[in-house]
């Protein structure tokens, strides 16, 4: 029985903190440099850090950054900006596919160089556990399990004419975007703006490809939004890249033949929890005296979550267990005083907040009854939430799916599935000719042997 969709309609116009405990780190090179991280262990066990944000501020308000790193990411970005110089709008759509992997390659180049040295500065905190050794493992197992649907994703992403990739939407790295256009150009499309996951450290633009390809077979536009991972950047960084490139989208979509009054945000995972915080602190910017505002949430038709986490309280301990560590993830989260912040289900039951509230477009929420990365009760108490304090919110769950389940298998095992059924049905709701093409499309094509899919989904590290 199909699942319960929550009508799509116009939307108005209009704790407590655990116990902190700080661990300085001197740094060898400058000894008035410091980082901070958050954490609840023996600070006796605590190790030196060296500090692997590129950032001229961390949120450690007495704390210098190196210079070093700062002038590396200084120089980084003076060629990361002299490289996007053939990014207006009108070239790129003019480029031929030669020409768009030639510069992609360039860029892809780049910014390796550049996330590599900052990967290894956060390995070199990280360790080398129990816990990260049988992950990887079972990354790689996994990986080479779905290859043959990876590789046919890759082709499409590469070469198809309907992408159009590493669109520059902002100034700061890796502000960039990919659209996934459909074949057919005949009257304005509806738009989805997708924030991909990552555990907010390996989050990459390209990881939503396959939906954008899915979605752009059903005339949807497809724009999914690049943005810094840990160590590069904070979550406050992330959220920042995450409002400028849906700034982006609500401005110039039109020129790809999107229509700017039907944009729906959605996010996977950790940028799930990414989109969420921006949608909710774009509205409170705008119940605020004086902020200017590049895009407004009235803009939004609503919000799709896939498997997000949005009581940052809640995960801690569980997020330690699986291996993401108290004091890495509190460090991605700017330390304890920041999780209310970054906490969109406790965020929108303060009183001052409540006229922002009113203004969230209505929000749904899917998940996996058999999520491990994030139980499915983190979207079931945001949607209750939600609608305690006057907010649209439902939540959708899918018995037996797991955190990659939606994501990646079934979209891989081809025919039809709940879950995107029921995301195109959101999106084309309002749409009866679209309605229509739905309910007589083919079914998507098979990637991956099911054995093969079988043996993913029990591997899986998620």
């Amino acid at each position: 029985m199909p699942s319960p969709i929550l009508p799509i309609s116009s939307h108005p116009s209009s704790s407590a903190s655990a116990a902190k405990t700080v661990v300085k780190a001197k740094i060898d090179a400058d000894p008035s440099a410091t980082i901070l991280i958050s954490s609840k262990f023996d600070p006796e066990k605590a190790i030196p850090i060296t500090p692997v944000l590129p950032r001229a501020s961390s949120y450690n308000s007495t704390s210098n950054v190196n210079n070093n790193i700062v002038s590396f990411a200084n120089n980084h970005q003076q060629r990361f900006l002299r490289n996007s110089s053939d990014s207006s709008l009108a070239l790129l759509a003019d480029e031929t596919p030669r020409q768009s992997i030639s510069r992609e390659v360039g860029h892809v180049a780049d910014e390796t160089f550049y996330l590599s040295g900052l990967c290894f500065k956060l390995l070199s905190y990280l360790g080398v556990g129990y816990r990260w050794i049988t992950r990887f493992l079972a990354l790689g197992c996994y990986a080479m399990l779905l290859m043959p649907g990876f590789i046919q994703v890759a082709f499409y992403y590469f070469f198809s004419r309907q992408v159009r990739r590493s669109i520059i939407y902002g100034e700061k790295p890796r502000n960039r975007l990919d659209l996934y256009l459909p074949k057919t150009s005949q009257g304005r499309k509806p738009v989805v703006a997708f924030i991909t996951g990552g555990a907010w450290i390996i989050g990459y633009k390209a990881w939503g490809s396959l939906l954008g390809q899915q979605l752009s077979e059903r005339d949807i536009i497809v724009a999914c939004i690049d943005y810094r991972n840990f160590p590069q950047g904070t979550i406050s960084d992330m959220v920042e890249d995450a409002s400028q490139g849906i700034s982006f989208i609500c401005n110039n979509i039109s020129e790809y033949g999107g229509d700017p009054n039907r944009i729906y945000l959605m996010g996977q995972s950790a940028g799930a929890h990414i989109a969420a915080c921006t949608l909710v602190n774009q509205a409170i910017k705008e119940t605020g005296e004086g902020d200017s505002v590049s895009w407004s949430v009235s803009q939004i038709k609503a919000y799709l979550g896939l498997s997000g986490g949005y009581n940052l309280f809640n995960l801690i301990e569980h997020f330690h267990t699986r291996g993401l560590y108290r004091s890495i993830f509190l460090s991605i989260m700017e330390g304890e005083d920041s999780l209310h912040q970054f906490s969109p289900e406790v965020l929108v039951q303060d009183s001052n907040v409540k006229p922002a509230v009113s203004l969230l477009p209505p929000v749904i929420l899917f998940h996996g009854t058999a999520d491990y990365s994030i139980p499915a009760d983190a979207s079931q108490n945001f949607a209750d939430t939600l609608r305690r304090v006057g907010g649209k919110a439902e939540s959708i769950l899918y018995d037996g799916k797991t955190h990659t389940d939606l994501f990646l298998q079934d979209p891989m095992r081809g025919g039809r599935d709940e879950m995107f059924e029921d995301v195109v049905a959101i999106i084309h709701g309002e749409d009866e000719a679209a309605l229509a093409k739905d309910a007589v499309a083919p079914p998507r094509r098979r990637l991956v042997p099911e054995f093969m899919l079988k043996l993913a989904h029990d591997v899986s590290p998620f």
